[in-house]
Parts: C-alpha cells; structure tokens; sequence
C-alpha cells in the first residue's frame, strides 16, 4: 500500500516536471514577452498571473519569472504583488484536471500511449519538438501516477477512514490544516499535495470537510517553496516570498472561517461523496479568487508596505541578477540586459566627464563599476542555453556582444587622455563634442531601454570618427615633420583622437547589441 502510494505521487511528480519544463521550453520567450505585454494594471496583472499559470501548470515559473522581471525594471513591484495572487488561482487548475479528468475516468489506457509518443519525440526530434514530446510524455505521466494513486488510496481507505482522523470541531480542522501544510512542505508540490487529498476524498479515506481543511494547509504550505529561493536572493525575490507568504496566510484564515459555510453548501449537493473531488476543487479556486478580490482594491498599499519590510539593498547595478532566474534564460538574458544599459549610462557619463569635465560632476567609483561588470560575467556565464530557440539565442549571443563591447568601453575610460587632450587641438575639441552629444542623446533609453529609441545613428557617429580620426592623423604628421607641430604635441593631439575613435565605436556597439 506505502509503496503504491509513494509510486503514484512520484509518478503525478515527475510527470508535472517533466510537463512543466516541456511547456516552458515550448514557451521560450513567449513567456517573457506575454508577461511583459499584458501586465498594465492590476486586474491585467492578477489575469496575467493566473492565465500563464494555468498554462505552463507551473506557479514558480511565473513567480520566477516576475522576479527577473521587477529586477529588470519591466514591472513595478505591485504589479508583481497581482501577478503572484493571480498565480495562486491559477495553479487551483490542476485540481480541476485531477477531479473532472483524472478520477472521473480510467485514462491509463490513453496515458501510456502519450508517455510512448512523448519519449519518441524527445529521443527522436529536435528543438521545440522534442520539448514538446516532453511535455506530452509528462501530461500522460501524470494521469498514470493518479491511476497508481487511486489504487493505493482505495487500499487506505480499508484501513483508515475519516472517523480514525481529526476533523470535528476547530482543533480537529487545525490539525488537518497543518497536516496539509506538513504535506506541500514534505513534496515540495502543492499540486502533489492536493492531487493526493482528492484521491484520498475519492476513495472516502478522508471527509470533505478533512480535505477541504487539508487544501487550505497546501495552500499555505506552497509558501515554503518560495521562502527557501529567497534565501540569499535579491531584494526582489524576498519581497515577491514575503508578499507571497502574507497572502496566502491571510487567505488561508479567510478560508478556515468559511469551513462552515462550504460545509453547508456540500451537504445540499445531491451524493456528495462522487461530487467529493470536485467540490474541493471549486473550494481551492473559490477562496483564492475570493482572496484575490479582497486583495485588489489595497494591491498598492500592500506592495507598499512590502517595500517598507524589505528595504532595497545590495549592489547598485547587479540588483536585478537574481540567481532564481537562471532557470530561465529568457528572463535572465533580459535581466543582464537591463544591467548592462544601467553600466553603460554611468560608463558614458564618465566618459563625457573626462572630455567635457563639469564642476560638482559626481561619478560612480570605478570599483563599483568594475565589481557590476564581473558580477554580470559571472551570472551571464551560470545561464545555460539548452533547448534555446533562434531567438532566444540571438539575445543570450547579444547580451555576450554588449558585456565585451561595454568592458573595452570601459578600460578605455580608465586609460583616458589628460583632460587638457582635448582642447589643445580645434579638430579634436570638436570631434569630442560631437561625439559625446551624440553619447548624451542616448542616455535617456539607456536609463529605460524598453522606452523610445532615439533617431541618432551611432553607427554613423562612429564612421564618422573612424575616417576624422585618419585625415587627422596625417595632417598633424605631415604639420609635425614641417615644424609646424612639436612631436609632443602631436603625440597628444593622436591619442586623443584615437581614445574618441574606441569610444564612439565600442558605445555604438555596446548599444546596438543592447536593443532588442
């Protein structure tokens, strides 16, 4: 009995990763780009969060991916706060399958067809096809671990039955909360978690009221999951844990006192014990929308008071780096992005300081500019680009280009010519304020570089320069070998020059890899 129950769960287990990570590969960046596009408001945030959970069956992908996403700039933190309530009505989906598919019919004889495909389409096809077989193989798994799961409850209900469990009285609902809670935490899946309480209620191992009390413990315990990635994480992913844990602990009071209520409504529903599995169902995905509802009109004030527990901290730039994120290039990638045009900014603005030198100017210290650079580095090289579409791998490449470009940008600015460099030469004095005009056109989408790209072509800035740079060079040889020019002079007129020329190249490079 132990060994079938353990080898149904695990079955349902690896099944939903298996699905999962498929679901996520076939995805790619479409899930980068739907949550990025679709979150507006609240009400857009919260659909947002519970849509893409519901699709990809997965709530940590969502709140892994709105974690790169709040660190990248690309989402304010309360509307991250709506799209985490709006994945915790989403992940309720799996207990719909479960209870309208997985224990109202026998689909073993359906599922390992699937499972066979699936294998086949992985060993056998490439790229998102072979993703795909993985996800189909994992969707057949799961409903195969139900059917194991089945039969070990139904030899668990011969043995236990819902008057050898607490469940009267609040001390009796607490215990089953808890134990419920036990359960998420122990399987590290709430979907595990309720999955098994269904086929426990369908078996009539377990009451109604003992399973929906259950729910409510896996709905909290789901939090845990989410604690233990923020250890050590970015301010970012401990306010989204915190956030997290506040609103599903207060939903999950919220739902202990309407027990009562769900009591008296399932015992008006005709044979209650068949309609077990899908009433606990509709219970999970009533109080998280009911708790999502309580929660939408004060979104702004609860993420406000996030902020306030979680003050901001750690390194200026790498801030959005979080290492959950590595999970999944495409929001890493776009997080590396949005590092990078932070660096480039500061990076340019010392540039223009050294050419153009301006009085209280306050630069970043070069040490947290080159701390930001490899820590960037370093996270950029933990993403692994396996299963990476066309697209995907084109930004992962871009983001490689921009991060090189930006370090000889930013050696050339640590081994600057002497300010007076560029003001001994007329040729000079105006290629360095033509070129650092062109850099300050840009610093304003260098701040927001998901916003309107200027008109300036940097490209032809750096031409320009390029060819300047040359013409310029032999004038001021052809002036120094008539004696017009003294070869110091010369030397430092030259190395201007060609200080400007890496400049305007490595900038227009750095930012040409940077857009999207």
């Amino acid at each position: 009995m132990i060994a079938t129950l353990l080898g149904g769960i695990g079955l349902f287990l690896l099944g939903m990763v298996l699905l999962t990570e498929g679901l996520k590969a076939v995805a790619g960046d479409a899930l980068r780009r739907w949550l990025a596009r679709a979150v507006r408001g609240r009400v857009s945030a919260i659909a947002s969060g519970a849509v893409t959970t519901a699709l990809v069956q997965s709530s940590s992908a969502t709140t892994v991916a709105t974690i790169g996403f709040v660190g990248a700039g690309l989402f304010t933190f309360p509307q991250a706060v709506g799209v985490i309530v709006g994945a915790n009505i989403g992940t309720t989906s799996t207990g719909w399958i479960v209870a309208g598919l997985g224990l109202q019919f026998t689909l073993s004889t359906v599922a390992m067809p699937l499972v066979g495909v699936g294998a086949l389409m992985r060993v056998l096809a490439k790229d998102r096809w072979a993703t795909a077989g993985m996800a189909l193989a994992g969707f057949g798994m799961i409903f195969v671990g139900i059917d194991t799961l089945q039969v070990g409850m139904g030899h668990l209900a011969d043995r236990v039955t819902p008057g050898s469990l607490p469940g009267s009285g609040i001390v009796g609902a607490v215990l089953m909360v808890a134990l419920g809670f036990a359960m998420t935490v122990v399987l590290q899946s709430s979907s595990a978690a309720v999955t098994a309480t269904l086929a426990a209620v369908y078996s009539g191992a377990i009451g109604l009221e003992q399973a929906a009390a259950m729910v409510i413990g896996q709905n909290v315990g789901t939090t845990m999951t989410a604690l233990l990635a923020a250890i050590g994480g970015s301010t970012a992913a401990r306010r989204t844990a915190l956030a997290h844990v506040l609103f599903n602990v207060t939903v999950g009071v919220g739902a202990f006192a309407l027990l009562p209520a769900f009591a008296a409504v399932a015992s008006r529903v005709p044979h209650p014990e068949t309609a077990a599995p899908m009433l606990i169902a509709g219970f999970h995905t009533a109080f998280n929308v009911l708790g999502g509802l309580a929660f939408l009109p004060w979104l702004g004030r609860f993420a406000h008071l996030i902020e306030r527990l979680v003050p901001e901290r750690g390194p200026r730039f790498t801030q959005g780096l979080d290492r959950s994120t590595r999970a999944m290039p495409s929001v890493a990638i776009e997080a590396v992005r949005h590092t990078l045009a932070g660096v480039a900014e500061a990076v340019q603005r010392i540039a223009r300081n050294v050419v153009l030198p301006e009085r209280g100017a306050n630069g970043v210290p070069p040490d947290v500019l080159t701390r930001a650079l490899d820590d960037t580095r370093t996270f950029l090289g933990s993403v692994r680009g396996e299963g990476e579409s066309a697209d995907e791998h084109q930004r992962h490449l871009n983001a490689l280009h921009a991060l090189d470009h930006l370090d000889r940008l930013w050696h050339a600015c640590r081994h600057a010519p002497k300010t007076g460099a560029f003001t001994a030469d007329p040729v000079v004095e105006a290629a360095a304020r033509e070129i650092m005009a062109a850099l300050d056109a840009w610093s304003p989408w260098l701040e927001a570089p998901d916003g309107p790209r200027p008109t300036l072509d940097l490209a032809d800035v750096s031409t320009k320069q390029a060819e300047r740079r040359r013409m310029h060079r032999t004038g001021v040889l052809d002036a120094t070998a008539a004696g017009r020019i003294n070869p110091a002079d010369a030397a430092v007129a030259l190395d201007a020059m060609r200080w400007l020329d890496r400049v305007a190249y490595h900038a227009w490079r750095t930012i040409h890899h940077l857009h999207p």
